[in-house]
């Protein structure tokens, strides 16, 4: 082979080692007639990044991991998570390995760990071979008291360059950060921009904000704009390099909780898994484009889809924030809620502020919009008692495969079918594993009909305040599709 065609074969080598933070194997290439049907494959390698969870000296955070298992994969493998970095016990600047916070044992089985205070690291994750399909962390961090008091939750989130946040807030009483986490070994570059219910907020100082390798930077939002703002849309956008992102939201009278990004902008948008008791729904939407958006609001409940009385549309202006109080919309049911285009379809994003309680005893979370479950979803930290599972089938009835692993300390799995007509809701009476110890993982995978949309609602009443915390559960990403292809060695012929 002549010397052109090994640079040629060397770069394609070079180009395959780079790409993607979830990589799997090609399968080999046979027979002849250019490229087949695609191979659907486990991935190999899994990144995850979980923000720093508090500065409150009372906060009390667990981690776990689980992995379902996944056919196909290969018998070896390694999963952990870790703080980046460390200070050496020399005081010197030299940095060590941090000791992992978890390592999964197996996949099949949770894994936990935990820390308390204020000093809880963010912390990077990394699962491969057998551990990576479908590898899921949630953090959650129970507040006793102070700004943010409660139950907060959050997925610990793969690398990416674009988020999009409605739902944040500068407003007073409201404390909220920008996490950023970089996984990499160079700095990224992150652009940070906030709109209102004007539009933009002009502002040089979220530009080119720099994050250091394996590190992570809460920004404060208000440090970004002098402006007070009940309701805005964070837009972080990455210059080079890649971040996970997530919004902590705290408020000093009604808990808080973390704001996960809204999925990519789209005409049609589900918010699954509003508490049946919830006291207090605000919607708010933003569309990034130069169109405005009008939009069908209409509420799916157990009996089916229900237009919200005085709240059948609403318009949102291009490049601002629209927010519309929606009060107690499910009237005691469980429900989502569902947006779509009253004519043309334009791009938007959108998210859910709920409250549950009265007085001073009131806790909130939020609901992003999210995409459907696809092939299969994965919801880590569930217990006996507390756990809420939420599906929604907005168009075609559908069936859904709900297993329970087994509990990190010890229990037999069991899995339990449902069927959610077209249109409606359901909390559907979650299967426990055998002989239960710790917590356990969910993993749904659709069987039939039309696509589904889900939640989970972790609760923990403390002092007569209802700590909770809502997260969605799009496709675990456990598998990716690679067209098969022939060799085709004349491309390295002179």
């Amino acid at each position: 082979m002549n010397r052109p065609a090994l640079s040629l074969l060397a770069g394609v080598v070079a180009l395959a080692a780079v790409t993607g933070f979830a990589e799997m194997k090609a399968p080999a290439a046979s027979g002849a007639g250019g490229s087949k049907a695609a191979a659907v494959l486990p991935v190999e390698r899994t990144s995850l990044l979980c923000p720093a969870p508090s500065t409150s000296d009372l906060a009390d955070t667990s981690y776990t991991s689980f992995t379902p298992v996944t056919e196909g994969t290969d018998s070896s493998g390694k999963a952990e998570l870790q703080s980046a970095t460390e200070e050496s016990g020399d005081g010197s600047s030299k940095k060590k390995p941090a000791k992992p916070v978890l390592e999964p044992k197996a996949p099949g089985t949770p894994a936990t760990g935990d820390k308390s205070g204020a000093d809880a690291p963010a912390l990077l994750g990394t699962a491969e071979g057998k551990y990576a399909p479908g590898w899921t962390v949630q953090q959650t961090t129970e507040v006793a008291a102070g700004n943010g008091r409660g139950l907060q939750g959050v997925n610990c989130t793969a690398p990416d360059t674009e988020f999009w946040f409605p739902g944040a807030s500068t407003a007073a009483g409201r404390t909220d950060y920008v996490h950023l986490t970089n996984p990499d070994d160079s700095a990224a570059v992150v652009d940070i921009q906030l709109y209102g219910k004007d539009g933009d907020l002009k502002s040089t100082v979220g530009e080119g904000i720099t994050v250091e390798p394996h590190a992570s930077e809460p920004i404060l939002l208000s440090t970004l704009t002098d402006d007070q703002e009940t309701d805005l849309t964070v837009h972080v956008s990455v210059r080079s390099g890649r971040v996970g992102a997530s919004v902590q939201a705290l408020d000093s009278k009604l808990g808080g909780d973390w704001l996960a990004a809204s999925t990519d902008p789209a005409g049609s948008l589900v918010m699954p898994g509003i508490p049946k008791d919830a006291t207090s729904v605000r919607l708010i939407a933003f569309t990034p484009g130069d169109a405005d958006a009008d939009l069908k609001v209409r509420l799916s409940s157990p009996t089916g889809m229900i237009t919200p009385a005085g709240h059948e549309t609403v318009h949102v202006k291009a490049g601002m924030t629209t927010a519309v109080d929606l009060g107690d919309v499910t009237r005691g049911d469980p429900g989502s809620l569902v947006l779509t285009p009253t004519d043309q379809s334009v791009p938007i994003v959108a998210a859910l502020k709920v409250v549950r309680g009265k007085g001073s005893k009131q806790e909130t979370a939020f609901i992003p919009a999210t995409s459907p479950v696809g092939k299969r979803a994965t919801s880590a930290d569930n217990s006996a008692k507390g756990s809420t599972l939420s599906l929604v089938a907005p168009t075609r009835t559908a069936t859904v495969k709900v297993t329970a692993s087994a509990g990190s300390g010890g229990g037999t799995p069991l899995s339990k079918t449902y069927t959610i007509k077209a249109g409606t809701t359901e909390d559907v009476e979650l299967p426990v594993p055998a002989g239960l110890k710790g917590t356990y993982a969910l993993t749904l995978e659709p069987q039939s009909g039309g696509p589904v949309y889900a939640a989970r609602t972790l609760s923990a009443t403390e002092e007569g305040v209802p700590g909770f915390t809502i997260q969605t559960l799009p496709d675990d990403r456990g598998t990716v599709s690679v067209p098969e292809t022939d060799e085709d060695l004349s491309v390295l012929q002179k």
